[in-house]
């Protein structure tokens, strides 16, 4: 059966190149909102944090009525750390809106997405967003989105893919970049005559996909799905089928997408993207079955992580002050219950009970979920970064990125000489108006702390894109930091005297008048030691007095590190401390002795 009345789509594309927006004006103009609703501007990011960094997150679900059609549309992320969301969604659908900006042209998210996409037979409409851009170069760019189909071994039918031109912030859309328009119906026709409609045994037996998972306070777990075969009716029982195990269920409630709610209904068929609540046991992957034959659907494959870190239980002298939850138990809990509906993470327990080892996408993955965390009231420590290896055909290997820079050409040599010492490869460089792009396979662990070094060489003016390339052999050492740290050797809290008398051994992170503990790094040394200081020291009161000792003390502006920044900063041996107020970084061994034993031992 072909269901003519219902279309179901996913927006994929590089990050930044305009998905929400064009979701937002898709929203406006199917009559979504009142004429007089105030909507904030990127509707869809509707996650705190995704809305502070202007990048999407998670994945939505979102639906439209078009000439009496229904037209299911899933914002993606564009960020390669969220390639696991994008892989799920694309289950979901039966065709993609790959958005290219009309300067940048094909970028390497565009790149990865679209091969997902091929990879799953989806036909692709192709939106080259932007148009009103100064600098465009639509032309150009179609030219370089059909070489990315072929290079991606597109078949017959993807290559003869439309094209729509679309100022997405205006809300146009157009077949002719000679064409005038006011509206986005030339897409939505463009949706209509090119995504197929939902095919299948609308008659047969019960087989829904399970691609993503929500959490309500009310109803508990909320599984997402798209309805594969047959038909569901709420009060249903089913059987949820994943490789051998299958578990009896009961649909409480079943939802289907209007706009930007979910809209409680009785029965769903073939085609349907659904919310089904009352399924306590369901994990991503599994096949909602009828108990009667029960059929699973092919298991959903993700890419697996290439970066870990070790999250551990505070324990520094200022644990407990300001977060809420702050045991073993509280850690385990909290992040066990993200590796359910965050199926790119995997976490697993160590010989210690208070040390979780969580393996992510890659340091924004993670650091988005510490800062989720954070918020939460959670207080943690976590240490360095580590990359995850590989022995492949008995060789030891790691995993590879592929690194897409656009600079100005005055920082061209910063660049090349500082991804040289990290074991970047150069493999092609092009001119565009002003800037160079220039594209590397660099190793993951390269990119560690590269993303500030970058900034500083290039004044801000550079832009940097990654995305996971592959496993080759290992590429050799790469120097780390290179200058130690400035630690404190006694609690107290910072004079702007103890600051004073030791800034020019290096750059202080820390300003007077806050709390440190032994242990606690408080600045960057100007040298390669670790050096102990007291920043805590108080000025003696005598009666003596020199000409000019109480002229005012000038003290450097403190170096204030973000949550990334810290991560990208420390050592092995040096952990990051974090609460919902504060981000400390620290040594793992506080007491300097002890640490001064240690690494004497290290060295014979």
């Amino acid at each position: 059966m072909n269901r003519t009345e219902l279309r179901n789509i996913a927006i994929i594309a590089h990050v930044d190149h305009g998905k929400t927006t064009l979701v937002d004006a898709m929203l406006k103009q199917s009559g979504v909102f009142r004429v007089n609703e105030q909507v904030a501007e990127r509707v869809m990011d509707s996650n705190e944090l995704e809305r502070e960094r202007g990048i999407t997150i998670l994945s939505k679900n979102t639906a439209v009525m078009y000439k009496g059609t229904k037209i299911n549309i899933v914002d993606t992320p564009g960020h390669a750390d969220f390639g696991g969301e994008v892989e799920r969604v694309l289950n979901m659908v039966d065709g993609v809106l790959l958005l290219v900006d009309a300067f940048e042209g094909p970028m390497p998210q565009t790149k990865y997405v679209l091969r997902k996409a091929l990879e799953q037979k989806l036909k692709a409409i192709v939106v080259i967003n932007k148009i009103d851009r100064p600098d465009q170069r639509v032309e150009e760019v179609v030219d370089e989105v059909l070489e990315l189909f072929i290079e991606l071994e597109a078949n017959d039918d993807q290559l003869d893919f439309p094209v729509v031109y679309a100022a997405a912030r205006d809300g146009i859309a157009k077949m002719a970049m000679a064409e005038n328009s006011g509206n986005l119906v030339p897409l939505f026709e463009c949706i209509m005559e090119n995504i197929p409609s939902p095919q299948g045994d609308i008659d047969g037996s019960l087989q829904v996909m399970i691609t993503t998972l929500d959490y309500d306070d009310y109803v508990g777990r909320v599984a997402i799905g798209r309805v594969v075969r047959g038909r569901i009716t709420s009060g249903q029982n089913v059987l949820l089928v994943n490789g051998e195990a299958e578990v009896k269920a009961k649909i409480s409630r079943l939802y289907s997408y209007e706009g930007l709610k979910r809209t409680e209904i009785n029965e769903a068929a073939l085609g349907d993207i659904i919310a089904i609540t009352g399924l306590e046991d369901v994990n991503i992957g599994d096949t909602v079955a009828d108990p009667d034959s029960p059929e699973a659907l092919p298991a959903i494959r993700i890419d697996e992580p290439t970066l870990s870190m070790l999250f551990s239980v505070n324990n520094s002298p200022f644990a407990g002050r300001e977060g809420e939850y702050v045991t073993s138990r509280h850690l385990r809990d909290r992040l066990f219950r993200e590796a359910e509906t965050n199926v790119s993470l995997h976490v697993t327990e160590t010989d210690s009970p208070d040390v979780f080892e969580v393996a992510g996408r890659g340091e924004l993955h993670l650091s988005i979920l510490i800062e989720t965390m954070r918020r939460e009231g959670y207080e943690m420590q976590v240490s360095k970064p580590k990359v995850i290896y590989k022995e492949i055909n008995g060789q030891h290997c790691e995993p590879m990125e592929f690194l897409t820079i656009d600079v100005p050409q005055e920082f061209m040599g910063s660049v090349m000489e500082a991804l040289g010492t990290r074991r970047a490869e150069l493999v092609n460089m092009i001119e565009l108006a002003g800037y160079l792009r220039m594209e590397f396979i660099i190793p993951a662990r390269g990119l560690i702390g590269f993303r500030s070094e970058f900034l500083t060489n290039t004044k801000g003016n550079g832009i940097m894109h990654h995305v996971f390339h592959g496993y080759a052999p290992y590429k050799g050492d790469i120097p780390g930091r290179t200058r130690g740290a400035l630690v404190a050797f006694e609690d107290g809290e910072t004079t702007g005297y103890g600051i004073n008398s030791v800034q020019e051994r290096g750059i202080m992170f820390l300003a007077p008048g806050q709390a440190v503990y032994q242990g606690m790094i408080v600045g960057e040394n100007s040298r390669e030691m670790d050096m102990d200081i007291n920043p805590c020291k108080k000025k003696h009161v005598t009666n003596m007095r020199a000409s000019g000792s109480d002229d005012a003390i000038r003290l450097t502006p403190p170096r204030v590190l973000s949550l990334e920044q810290a991560l990208e900063y420390i050592n092995d041996d040096e952990l990051v401390e974090i609460t919902p107020r504060s981000i400390r970084l620290r040594k793992a061994i506080l007491d300097r002795h002890t640490r001064g034993r240690e690494r004497k031992n290290a060295q014979q």
